[in-house]
C-alpha cells in the first residue's frame, strides 16, 4: 500500500464526532423498497442500489451513514466519515471548468451539499462537516494508490464508471469501512464509442456472488421525488426511449 486517506487511529485516540450543534432531520422509508435497504443496512451489509431516478437513493444513503454516525458508541471500531464518490465522466468536460482542480470537483460536490442542507436542517453543513475531515467527496481518478479505512464509502452515479474504475473503488476499500453503490442504468452518461459500456452488468454479476453485498432494486413504484418524475418515466418507457447498458 502507498498512501492512506486516513491517519491511522490508536485505541486512545478518538476521530471527531458531529457535535449536538446538528440535529439529524428523522426520516422514514416511503416504499417497501427503502425499507428493504433500511433494514440490509441495520444488518451490516454492503449495498447496491440501482433503478429508477426519483426513488431516493442517494438520499437514503447519506441519511443512513449521518445517522449511524451521530449514533455511534464511543468506539474506534465504527467508520467515523463519509465519503462520497463520483467519476468525473464528464472527465471530459472537467478539463475546461475554470479554476483549480478543488474549484472543478465542487461542481460535483453540490448535490451532496443540497442533501446534507435539508438532513442537518442547516445551509452550511457540508462545509462545516468536511472541515472537520467527516465529509468529503472524491473522484475516482485521484484513488489509486490509497486506502480508504474507517468509512462509510457512498459510491454515486456508479452507471458512469467503467468495471477499471468500479474496480479501483472496491480494491481500496480498507478496515472498517462500508460500501453503497447508487445508480441509475437507464442514466448513463458513458458512450459506446468511448468507453466499456457492459462494466457495469459485469461488476454487478461479480458482487452478487459476494455474501458481504445486498443489491436492492428500484422500480417505477419506488419514484418518490415528484408526481412529474414518475409520470415522466413511465411516458419513456411506453415510448422504448432509453439509454440502458447492454
Amino acid at each position: 500500500m502507498c498512501s492512506d486517506v486516513k491517519t491511522p487511529k490508536t485505541k486512545k485516540t478518538l476521530e471527531p464526532k458531529i457535535d449536538n450543534s446538528f440535529k439529524l432531520k428523522e426520516i422514514s422509508p416511503l416504499t417497501e423498497t427503502q425499507k428493504e435497504v433500511f433494514s440490509k443496512f441495520d444488518e451490516g451489509q454492503n449495498l447496491i442500489m440501482m433503478g429508477t431516478a426519483g426513488t431516493g437513493k442517494t438520499f437514503c444513503s447519506a441519511y443512513l451513514a449521518l445517522k449511524s454516525l451521530m449514533e455511534r458508541k464511543n468506539s474506534v471500531d465504527h467508520p467515523s466519515r463519509v465519503l462520497f464518490i463520483r467519476s468525473v465522466v464528464s472527465t471530459l468536460d472537467v478539463g475546461f471548468l475554470p479554476g483549480t482542480l478543488k474549484e472543478k470537483l465542487a461542481v460535483y460536490e453540490a448535490p451532496y451539499k443540497g442533501i446534507f442542507a435539508e438532513l442537518l436542517q442547516r445551509g452550511d453543513a457540508w462545509e462545516i462537516l468536511k472541515t472537520k475531515g467527516i465529509v468529503d467527496f472524491q473522484s475516482t481518478s485521484y484513488l489509486r494508490g490509497t486506502t480508504i479505512t474507517d468509512t462509510f464509502i457512498v459510491v454515486d452515479e456508479f452507471q458512469n464508471m467503467n468495471l477499471s474504475e468500479l474496480d479501483t473503488i472496491i480494491s481500496r476499500v480498507g478496515k472498517n469501512s462500508k460500501l453503497i453503490f447508487c445508480g441509475d442504468l437507464e442514466q448513463t452518461d458513458l458512450t459506446k464509442s468511448k468507453f466499456d459500456v457492459t462494466g457495469l452488468p459485469k461488476f454487478v454479476s461479480i458482487i452478487q456472488k459476494m455474501p458481504s453485498f445486498s443489491v436492492v432494486e428500484f422500480g417505477v413504484e419506488d419514484i418518490v421525488r415528484s408526481g412529474i418524475v414518475k409520470e415522466y418515466i413511465i411516458a419513456k418507457r411506453d415510448l422504448g426511449i432509453g439509454c440502458v447498458l447492454e
